[in-house]
């Protein structure tokens, strides 16, 4: 009998007051489970009367005491997600100072860091924020030179951050980076026109460049040329010398010196064009006619 009742017992805490506990606690917030980078803030008729901050189980009658019990009727909870946010804005409308239209996207970043600003000083903050992020871009980036534009990215941006933090800190934001992304020509003809140009400056560049590479060419060539004819000139004046000194100290020794007379007038001989008649002269010898 008594293990039924335990069973009894257990099967209606589990199954009918554990579930009935629950809705009454959701029904009147006696506990809430809060996560992170969320803030609860808490009004009770229309007035602000706390907020929470940290993340994980709290009890609102521990925070708020006794009037904790009057928040289900008579109150709200917002929940603000605090964590940080990135947006980014395409092709916003500028002219420069020659008057060309350019887009320009920027990207920023940012978080909530005061939630009842947030919820009560503007209807739709958010949008506000870009709103005015793009105006910021507009005053800061109209009629500035081209070339500022295009190169100057960084200090403009900061310029950007610097005119839109007072008024998103009005709304409960507080801005983080800030950065200009893109800057581009927004006119069709202008673009091609641009285009049409660097391909002719490329192209004077490339010719000059080969120019350039061309006459060092011939410069080294026109050295190295003038150097071979020095060395030549210089080897032609030497050759007399050699040629000479070696046919004296041949001449010393009578018999070389017939002996390679002869062998050189027979090399001459053979590379003559007219033509080599042997002919048997007797006594077993034989004469060169030529």
């Amino acid at each position: 009998m008594e293990f039924l009742i335990s069973i009894a017992t257990g099967f209606f805490a589990t199954f009918i007051l554990t579930p009935i506990v629950l809705l009454f606690g959701r029904i009147f917030q006696l506990w809430r489970v809060l996560p992170e980078r969320r803030v609860l803030v808490y009004t009770l008729f229309g007035k602000v009367v706390g907020k929470v901050t940290e993340p994980g189980l709290f009890f609102p009658i521990g925070h708020f005491g006794p009037k904790a019990l009057l928040l289900p009727f008579f109150g709200k909870a917002y929940e603000v997600q605090t964590h940080i946010f990135q947006s980014y804005l395409r092709n916003q409308l500028v002219n420069s100072e020659e008057g060309a239209p350019m887009g320009v996207g920027i990207w920023f970043e940012g978080f909530v860091n005061d939630p009842e600003a947030f919820l009560f000083q503007n209807s739709d903050p958010l949008g506000s924020l870009k709103a005015n992020v793009s105006t910021a871009v507009v005053k800061q980036l109209s009629n500035l030179k081209l070339d500022v534009l295009l190169e100057n990215r960084d200090a403009l941006s900061k310029k950007v951050r610097e005119e839109v933090s007072p008024t998103s800190a009005k709304w409960g934001f507080a801005m983080g980076s800030t950065y200009i992304r893109k800057v581009a020509f927004r006119d069709n003809g202008m673009i091609v026109e641009i285009q049409r140009k660097v391909v002719n400056r490329l192209r004077q560049v490339t010719a000059a460049m080969k120019q350039a590479g061309d006459n060092e060419v011939a410069l080294i060539h026109s050295s190295a040329d003038m150097r071979a004819a020095q060395r030549l000139g210089e080897a032609q004046a030497v050759r007399p010398m050699v040629i000479g000194k070696a046919l004296a100290d041949i001449r010393r020794n009578p018999e070389m010196a017939e002996a390679m007379f002869k062998l050189l007038d027979l090399q001459a001989t053979l590379r003559s064009p007219g033509k080599v008649i042997v002919t048997p002269a007797g006594d077993g010898k034989f004469l060169l006619n030529v």
